[in-house]
């Protein structure tokens, strides 16, 4: 055990002295052999806690280059060292940060570095602490990154984002440091470039993996979403791409980097991403990393390492001679004579000689050496000889003594007893000390117990400071400390019995054996007077007898000894109990500040929840309040709104009182938390005052005896929300506070706007019935004729254009014609569905009876097909004026737009009364979005076409002079704010005609009879823009709406 501790002693010392030399204020790069040390200890103790612990001590914030060095230490630790040194990092990730602060704020070149290289380090702690599959050294197999990006798409969009992140930070680094450094050979080989370059190994073994990631990550995303998304994806990859293989280029022409780090070479020019097929030609780059010469093993060498040399003796002596001979063999001496290079090959020739002389030297050394061993070796044997023999003398003289003096031995018995009893009392003396070591060690792990309880302590007082939410881990970390102080006094208190027990056994032992030396001296008396008569061979027993009474004295001062210091020993235990009650006193004393400190936290809690409570009930009686206020607002009695929106709302607001009942079940019984409570009131006070506001609205077009019930239901919902409001805001009557009354009065409204709503009885069943037919027949012969002139202006562009103009046109036309025969298949689909819905929900009653039955329904229905059939035949317009190049690109993208918004709008129509596991339906929704999909390729053709077409002058400025540059500059700035001003007006005029356009859409139509709202067939063409169009081109009214002013015009 004790050679163990020895070892790991000295290879602590060995990794405290490779960082004391790998980090110091030398302009050197590291050594490698001293990085590895460090390495290798934090492989030993499973962690870089040695390395930080003696890290922090060093000036950092206040010598650049020893900060530059310590980064470069840092960064090959997190690469190279074990696993856990990513998680002992990050808990000086703040330190990191400050540092890189503190540098960047000076003016220091190498502070600008440590700056960058910091900030690199935390993105590099950050990602890897995210992303624990991937390691520091980024080392990882494309099944690793597939696993960790995952399948859902936004996580491969964010990891993507962070290695772009990553990378950047990695290259900013690398910039910055050779823009520092004149990149010429002479720079490269100083002591204070190399101290520079160093750390660049690192940051090429970092971005050849951050390059093969990012193409890996943008493929799968090109695969997944659409190329326009991903152009900042693609701009930015770029950059990173030419940043790149610009840095390799530099890095690999400089002679530090040649023989420390094989760098890969990139493609001529970036991949493809809009073609698949390209990552089958992507090439993973490896960075090789030659082996390394070996170095002397001499931990007293603080030199610096040697430069790189580029001379033509970098390279040693034993290998250069063979490779000019072969190069003279190849081609023969060099022209004109002798050089600078001849000279010094025949310098090297010359010492080659002389290390081949010194060689042979060595040898014949050697060799005498060898003779004179083995001459050593055959004296050595025969000595070896000779003490055999004189063994077998002696064991023949030892035979004969033995049977002169056996009657002596049988007194010299009791002596060898003696000598055993020593022997014994040496060995208990040994284990006693054993003992004391383990109780000096049980003593130092109670100190370090005791040291991690103040810390232990010291972190619960912080936590104190938090919500509510750590206060269960309070109370257990504060059981625990009572069951460690518990156990721990315990252990003290045994181990001071143990003590005890063991001093008063080792006192009676020593007792014993003083007993038994004083027989002893009588016995050795006895044999004194007996050994007068014996011979004189007895003269030995006597010398061995007085060697016994040394060991036997030498023995009694040990023991002696020993007992002093058990004493001292017992008394040092008894002054560290006294001292560990002490302390024992004052953390029992911080606890319970603690738990005082942790009661009021939890009355400020209750306090501070209560207050949230009472300002959202305030809120809520404003809101309510306001509304109440709208009913009574002469400027309110303009507003109206449909019985079927004042359903929905109604429905709404009995949710949200089930939702404010359970949020108050749930803060009586924890009325730390009112969260829940808080969020349900907030919904409900909205929604109450929307139900009141469309309650009035409603009641301003319904009959007298229903606008009067409805108008006092509203008024009564307000009057028993104000009172729940009351109750909530007062603790004595919190908890009998009810909202069963609200939900009474609100399901009252709820049923008479149920009885407003309009019957289907009263629709005209022939016409709505007919009208559903017609309006899908002409949209389906919409559709037909579209695809026809398509067909037309792509013959006839065939014939008038030709070059790019034809590719462009016929581009567009496709994309048309495929987008108009999706449209097809969705009028097929949506004709399917709608007789599966008639057939599956009429019963006994006829086809029209059900359409005057679903009135809305089957209004929506016609709005859709007329809105897919006017965008169909807008399309087929703006597509003639784009070919015939008498219309702009613009008005074919927004039809195309108009066609995704109809389509979704007849999808959402069939969609209402369909069965929702229906195969007709999924071949629907296919269609829609086969439909989207061709929309979307018109548009990007229609784009790609007029990025063809259109012709960008080149800006030329170099004739003019500075006086016709500023003009030029007014002027244009002119036309800017021209442009901008024309902008927001259009913008204006937009919201407008859109306001406008849902106007006129949600106010209904004359009355015709029976008060059916259906569009009047006697004037189509009073809708269209071009009144030469039939009733079908023309765009079609949206779905309606009630007109409830917006809140705002109520504040």
């Amino acid at each position: 055990m004790s050679k163990h501790m020895d070892t790991l002693l000295k290879s602590k010392d060995d990794k405290l002295s490779s960082i004391s030399k790998a980090i110091n204020t030398t302009e050197t790069p590291v050594k490698e052999k001293h990085a590895r040390r460090i390495i290798l200890g934090t492989h030993r103790e499973k962690g870089a806690y040695t390395f930080w612990s003696y890290a922090l001590g060093f000036p950092l914030h206040s010598n650049s280059i020893l900060c530059w060095k310590f980064c470069n230490v840092l960064h090959k630790v997190l690469r190279d060292g074990h696993r856990n040194v990513l998680q002992d990092c990050m808990r000086h990730h703040s330190s990191l940060v400050e540092i890189g602060k503190l540098w960047s704020n000076l003016h220091d070149k190498y502070g600008q570095l440590v700056a960058l290289y910091s900030k690199l380090l935390c993105t590099k702690m950050e990602f890897h602490t995210k992303h624990s599959d991937i390691p520091p050294n980024l080392e990882v197999t494309d099944e690793v990154l597939e696993r960790t990006a995952g399948t859902d798409i936004n996580n491969v969009f964010q990891l993507t984002v962070e290695v772009f992140d990553y990378l950047d930070a990695e290259l900013r680094l690398a910039e910055t440091v050779l823009r520092q450094l004149n990149t010429s050979i002479a720079i490269s080989t100083l002591t204070s470039g190399q101290c520079r370059l160093a750390p660049l190994i690192q940051v090429i073994q970092d971005c050849s993996h951050l390059y093969h990631f990012t193409v890996k990550l943008l493929f799968k995303l090109h695969a997944c979403l659409p190329a326009d998304t991903l152009q900042g994806h693609r701009d930015r990859f770029h950059d990173q791409f030419h940043s790149l293989k610009t840095f390799f280029n530099k890095a690999r022409d400089m002679m530090y980097f040649k023989r420390l780090i094989q760098i890969p070479k990139l493609p001529d020019s970036p991949p493809n991403f809009l073609h698949a097929a390209s990552l089958a030609k992507h090439v993973k780059p490896v960075v090789v990393i030659p082996d390394e010469e070996p170095e002397q093993q001499d931990d007293d060498d603080d030199d610096p390492e040697p430069l790189i040399e580029v001379s033509d003796v970098s390279t040693p002596s034993m290998q250069a001679q063979p490779q000019l001979d072969i190069f003279d063999k190849a081609f023969g001496p060099p022209n004109g004579g002798f050089d600078d290079r001849d000279l010094q090959i025949e310098s090297l020739k010359r010492d080659l000689e002389l290390l081949r002389a010194e060689l042979e030297r060595v040898k014949a050394e050697a060799q005498r050496y060898i003779t004179q061993l083995k001459s050593q070796i055959n004296s050595l044997e025969a000595e070896l000889e000779e003490q055999r023999a004189q063994k077998q003398r002696a064991l023949v003289e030892n035979e004969q003594l033995r049977m002169e003096l056996e009657a002596t031995r049988r007194r010299n018995a009791e002596h060898e007893s003696l000598q055993t009893t020593f022997i014994e009392a040496e060995k208990r003396s040994q284990a006693t000390e054993q003992r004391y070591n383990k109780l000096k060690e049980k003593h130092t792990e109670l100190v370090a117990s005791h040291a991690e309880l103040l810390r232990k302590s010291a972190d619960t007082v912080k936590m104190l400071s938090a919500t509510q939410q750590t206060q269960d881990e309070v109370e257990r970390t504060k059981q625990q400390l009572s069951f460690e102080i518990d156990r721990i006094k315990q252990e003290a208190d045994m181990k001071l019995e143990e003590q005890k027990f063991e001093m008063e056994k080792l006192r009676r032992e020593l007792e014993e054996k003083m007993a038994e030396v004083t027989r002893i001296k009588g016995t050795l008396q006895s044999s004194e007077k007996a050994s007068e008569q014996v011979t004189s061979s007895m003269t030995a027993l006597q010398a061995e007898k007085e060697r016994l009474m040394r060991s036997v004295s030498e023995k009694e001062a040990e023991l002696s000894s020993l007992r002093q210091a058990a004493q001292a020993q017992q008394s040092s235990l008894r002054q560290e109990r006294e001292r560990s009650s002490r302390e024992l006193g004052e953390l029992q004393g911080k606890l319970q500040e603690k738990s005082s400190q942790e009661e009021q936290l939890k009355q400020k809690l209750l306090e501070e929840q209560f207050a949230l409570l009472q300002g959202t009930v305030t809120e809520a009686e404003s809101i309510i309040q306001d509304a109440v206020a709208k009913l009574d607002d002469p400027l309110h009695v303009r507003c109206t709104s449909s019985p079927d929106y004042l359903i929905s709302r109604a429905e709404a607001t009995l949710g949200s009182v089930d939702k404010v009942k359970k949020g108050h079940a749930d803060y009586l019984s924890n009325m730390r938390d009112a969260g829940g409570l808080l969020r349900a009131l907030t919904q409900f006070s909205h929604l109450a005052a929307d139900t009141i506001i469309n309650g009035s609205a409603t009641a301003h077009m319904a009959p007298t005896d229903h606008a009067d019930r409805l108008t006092e239901n509203c008024r009564g919902c307000a009057t028993e929300s104000l009172q729940f409001f009351k109750d909530l805001k007062s603790k004595t009557t919190l908890q009998r506070a009810d909202p069963a009354s609200i939900r009474i009065v609100i399901q009252k409204i709820l049923y008479l706007g149920q009885e407003l709503r309009p019957k289907g009885s009263d629709v005209r069943q022939e016409e709505l019935g007919d009208l559903v037919d017609k309006e899908m027949a002409a949209t389906s012969a919409a559709i037909e004729e579209a695809v026809r002139r398509i067909d037309e202006m792509m013959n006839q562009a065939r014939k008038d254009t030709t070059g790019i103009k034809l590719e462009v046109n016929e581009r567009i036309l496709f994309s048309c014609t495929d987008l108009m025969k999706a449209i097809r298949m969705l009028i097929i689909a949506s004709t399917d569905l709608q007789k599966e819905i008639v057939e599956g929900g009429r019963g006994a009653a006829t086809i029209k009876e059900f359409y005057a039955r679903n009135s809305r329904w089957t209004e929506g229905l016609i709005s859709a097909a007329k809105a897919v059939g006017w965008g169909a035949t807008e399309m087929v317009e703006s597509a003639d004026k784009v070919v015939l190049h008498t219309g702009k690109y613009e008005e074919l993208i927004v039809c195309s737009h108009e066609i995704a918004a109809s389509t979704a709008q007849l999808v959402a129509a069939s969609k209402v009364k369909a069965d929702r596991h229906s195969t007709r339906l999924t071949t629907l929704q296919q269609a829609s979005r086969h439909v989207n999909q061709m929309a979307a390729n018109v548009v990007a053709s229609t784009r790609t076409g007029q990025e063809h077409l259109e012709e960008k002058d080149t800006m030329d400025f170099s004739g003019m002079s500075l006086i016709k540059l500023r003009k030029e500059e007014m002027e244009s700035q002119v036309k800017v704010l021209e442009l901008e001003s024309y902008l927001e007006n259009e913008r204006l005029r937009l919201g407008e005609l859109r306001k406008k356009h849902y106007e006129l859409a949600g106010v209904p139509l004359e009355p015709e009879g029976n008060g059916v709202r259906s569009p009047s067939p006697a004037h189509p063409g009073t809708m269209s823009p071009k009144p030469s169009k039939p009733a079908l081109m023309k765009k079609p009214a949206l779905a309606q709406k009630p007109t409830i002013p917006s809140k705002s015009m109520f504040k």
